[in-house]
């Protein structure tokens, strides 16, 4: 599935690229998309690189918190849960305590943590893997979970919106809870129905429960704030919390009699490991979404949207902000270039503008996590997690489009 979709990029791109050659005698587009594929080579080295920091930092910590016996006792408070949702998973393993704090930093938008985290879960998933180069159920679980996780605070967008220049940067904070909330309600349950797991068990109805309970007491608070009080107030719990999980892991090691400083070595060594193997699938993929986005493909479809709705008798004032979302799944970077150039043409406050901050908060990158988390372990065969992942991605978007209309129109 992954290598069709791979080369129908490149097919794509080699189109549009002869159609300008030929039809539309623009001599200069074949530079221009050899250059861009030269440009996304380069940008994946400097995105391994980029991680090999932040990446050794967090994975010294886990062998400190492995050590101290954090991670075994987060993995019995989730246990219940995860037994319904991956079976395969032994009572008590360490992948369940890693999916959970990596889950926990999405949810809180805590961004530099959630990657080297996420990797370390799909690690420990791996080490259940009997086949090393096929995605396991729980794997694929843990994937579209993650690229679709909610987030409750997305500070990136306010921050983003206030830089425009936005009268009031978290009007989209609701909006984007609703969407991402879609997304990964969709994606559970297409996995689950593929994987014939038992989510109406009472034991996944109640933890489902009380994180419903949850949402609605921390909406409930934010609700209440002022524009400039939640974006500051959105802040500094992420970044309390994250230090917080520094300073826990590190007093607790100390307080088991743990050699905290060796035990952070020993895990720090193998975030250089990690970033190397990610460098092939990272050229693969975005190579080919940069080949796509320089040659013209993406406005041509953009085109074709706009007279198909137009067509239909549907609103097309949400069109604008279309390449935000067609680009989402493909690269975090290009949706958010995509969303500040709609903001640039169309003002801040339109509607495009609304409609491409609540896309860009609505889901992860799709093709992008599945690179690096499946890259970091050599997995190949994806099976169903792509399509889970990018029915999740499609339901967060079309949430973010019928969201923002309820909202501002």
């Amino acid at each position: 599935m992954l290598s069709i979709i791979w080369l129908g990029f490149f097919i794509a791109a080699f189109a549009s690229t002869l159609y300008q050659w030929l039809v539309l005698d623009n001599s200069n587009i074949f530079a221009e998309v050899v250059g861009a594929t030269f440009d996304m080579a380069s940008l994946s080295v400097e995105i391994a690189i980029g991680l090999i920091g932040v990446l050794c930092f967090w994975l010294g910590l886990f062998r400190i918190a492995e050590h101290a016996g954090l991670i075994q006792q987060l993995a019995r408070w989730f246990d219940p849960l995860f037994r319904q949702l991956m079976p395969e998973v032994p009572k008590g393993h360490p992948a369940i305590g890693s999916v959970t704090m990596n889950l926990t930093a999405n949810v809180l938008g805590l961004d530099n943590a959630a990657t080297p985290m996420g990797l370390k879960a799909m690690q420990d998933l791996q080490s259940l893997n009997g086949s090393p180069d096929t995605a396991t159920n729980a794997q694929i679980l843990f994937l579209v979970l993650n690229t679709s996780s909610v987030t409750l605070l997305p500070v990136t967008i306010f921050l983003y919106r206030t830089q425009q220049g936005a009268a009031d940067p978290t009007a989209v904070f609701i909006p984007i809870l609703l969407a991402t909330s879609a997304s990964t309600v969709t994606g559970l349950i297409m996995v689950a129905w593929l994987q014939r797991l038992k989510i109406w068990h009472p034991v996944v109805i109640g933890y489902f429960a009380a994180f419903v309970l949850l949402m609605a007491l921390l909406i409930t608070y934010l609700g209440s704030l002022s524009s400039a009080s939640l974006s500051e107030q959105s802040s500094l719990f992420g970044n309390a919390m994250l230090f917080s999980v520094i300073i826990a892991f590190l007093l607790m090691g100390w307080f088991r009699r743990i050699d905290v400083y060796e035990a952070f070595i020993e895990g720090a060594k193998q975030g250089f490991d990690v970033c190397v193997r990610l460098i092939p699938f990272l050229v693969g993929m975005l190579v080919a979404i940069g080949a796509l986005r320089a040659s013209g493909a993406l406005d041509v479809l953009l085109a074709i949207l706009q007279i198909m709705f137009e067509w239909l008798g549907i609103n097309t004032d949400f069109v604008p902000a279309i390449p935000t979302a067609l680009m989402k799944p493909l690269s975090g970077s290009g949706a958010r270039a995509m969303m500040l150039e709609t903001m640039n043409t169309y003002g801040v406050d339109s509607f495009p503008a609304k409609v491409a901050a609540i896309v860009q908060g609505s889901t992860e990158t799709t093709f992008y996590v599945l690179a690096v988390y499946f890259g970091s372990v050599g997995i190949r065969r994806v099976r169903h997690a792509l399509t889970c992942g990018l029915m999740a991605d499609l339901a967060g978007i079309v949430t973010a489009i019928l969201v923002a209309y309820h909202f501002y129109q």
